[in-house]
């Protein structure tokens, strides 16, 4: 098979959470282990971090291992889900995993496939850890996919634990409290294992602190100790932060190569972070390291999709954030900035109250309503009709990028147009 017809087998015969939701989702890590251990379980011939949470936790990801790419390491990124490649969940360096790699991997173990009938997702987090320690990485930053503690990520044992926030997303397989999702979240606490918890919160610190006493491991909120505060954005690429620990300027002028009001949270947390990493990998990580890595995150790594300018004259500008916490974050960026007319193009997910999200946009903007091109996708007139009862009101259209050339057509040059609502419509304009 070539590279296509591979990816087209996997999304044929392992049930993929990315396009057909709950049903792709196995309630415990026996395949994961299972596959791992037919693999000579490459999950432990590398150190790693691992990074959970509901929002800000791939920004997260990216911000470490941009860090540690600049201090010389080989660095090693597993993130979830794709925008638009598969490859973009496994890269090396910021570069992508290779098309042969896959291939040979899957013709490999089709037999294992077959037999252990792993998921979509179990399936890639074998071949991450595979080709981590085909490639010898010094480093690997681990994004868990949802939740945590079921996750098929949480067979490692990592130097660090990063617990990002707590909020509602994915409350049909995590719980429908925040103490609860924040339960599942801990679940990738270790024995004798540091956690940094990146936003302390009432609901939830409880949680932490006793799954945390239970593991023997020491935790720490970087809200407590980190404060990054926003001093010059050139509203395009890059943002500017003073950062204070315990009140101290530790960083003056520290520039990020993401501009979203939001990454002021996911910086603290990158930074306790780096603080809380064992004395061997700290003491080579330097001030000019962290600088170089944040400043230049999109070359090291090859981020995208957060707060995501794609045009301007309007200014177009994407965001994955999908549910409460993550929209509310985007919709505080959106009501600082200055514009004519708003524009929405919009879409979610068929499988989640995307009602309760909705009602956190403003009703004010001209909404284009589109279905992601994945079967989860909510259909478009149905989301045009069911909106416009709440107040929402603008036309569907047949696909995402259809929905974008009319607001392009409709936009003056001072409009905003904010395209969203799902990991997946992003994905078809970035």
């Amino acid at each position: 098979m070539n590279y296509q017809q591979t990816i087209d087998y996997l999304y044929a015969q392992l049930p993929m959470f990315q396009r057909i939701g709950t049903a792709a989702f196995k309630k415990d890590l026996t395949n994961t282990l299972a596959l791992c251990a037919k693999l000579d379980n490459p999950q432990h011939a590398f150190p790693t971090i691992h990074v959970a949470g509901t929002n800000g936790k791939g920004s997260v990801s990216f911000m470490l291992a941009a860090i540690f790419q600049a201090a010389g390491y080989k660095t090693g990124l597993y993130v979830s889900p794709h925008y638009k490649d598969f490859r973009e969940r496994i890269r090396v360096n910021g570069e992508y995993i290779s098309k042969k790699y896959i291939v040979q991997f899957v013709e490999n173990h089709k037999v294992d496939f077959e037999t252990i009938q792993p998921s979509f997702f179990e399936m890639t987090v074998a071949l991450t850890f595979d080709y981590f320690r085909s490639e010898k990485v010094d480093m690997a930053i681990i994004e868990t996919g949802l939740g945590g503690r079921l996750d098929s990520t949480n067979i490692i044992s990592p130097l660090v634990s990063v617990i990002t926030n707590i909020s509602f997303d994915h409350m049909n397989l995590l719980g429908d409290t925040l103490p609860l999702i924040a339960g599942e979240k801990a679940g990738i606490i270790k024995p004798n294992t540091p956690v940094v918890i990146g936003e302390e919160q009432a609901e939830t610190r409880s949680v932490f602190e006793h799954k945390a006493l239970e593991m023997n491991a020491s935790h720490v909120f970087a809200s407590q100790h980190f404060h990054c505060k926003k001093t010059a954005s050139d509203g395009f690429e890059t943002a500017t932060f003073d950062v204070f620990k315990d009140d101290n300027l530790v960083y003056a002028g520290l520039k990020l190569n993401a501009i979203g009001d939001y990454q002021s949270k996911n910086l603290a947390t990158v930074l306790q972070t780096i603080e809380v990493l064992p004395a061997s990998f700290k003491t080579k990580i330097k001030e000019s390291a962290i600088r170089d890595g944040l400043e230049h995150l999109k070359k090291w790594t090859k981020f995208i999709g957060r707060w995501h300018v794609i045009g301007q004259n309007p200014m177009i500008v994407c965001d994955s954030a999908h549910n409460e916490g993550g929209v509310q974050l985007a919709m505080s960026q959106l009501n600082q900035l200055i514009y004519n007319q708003l524009h929405i193009v919009i879409g979610f997910v068929s499988d989640k109250d995307w009602r309760k999200t909705m009602s956190l946009f403003p009703k004010n903007a001209i909404y284009y309503f589109a279905k992601a091109n994945i079967p989860r996708g909510l259909d478009a007139k149905i989301l045009a009709e069911e909106a416009g009862k709440l107040g929402f009101h603008g036309k569907s259209y047949r696909s995402v990028r259809t929905a974008l050339a009319q607001a392009r057509r409709r936009a003056a040059v001072n409009d905003f147009i904010f395209v969203g609502g799902s990991i997946f419509i992003v994905g078809e304009v970035i």
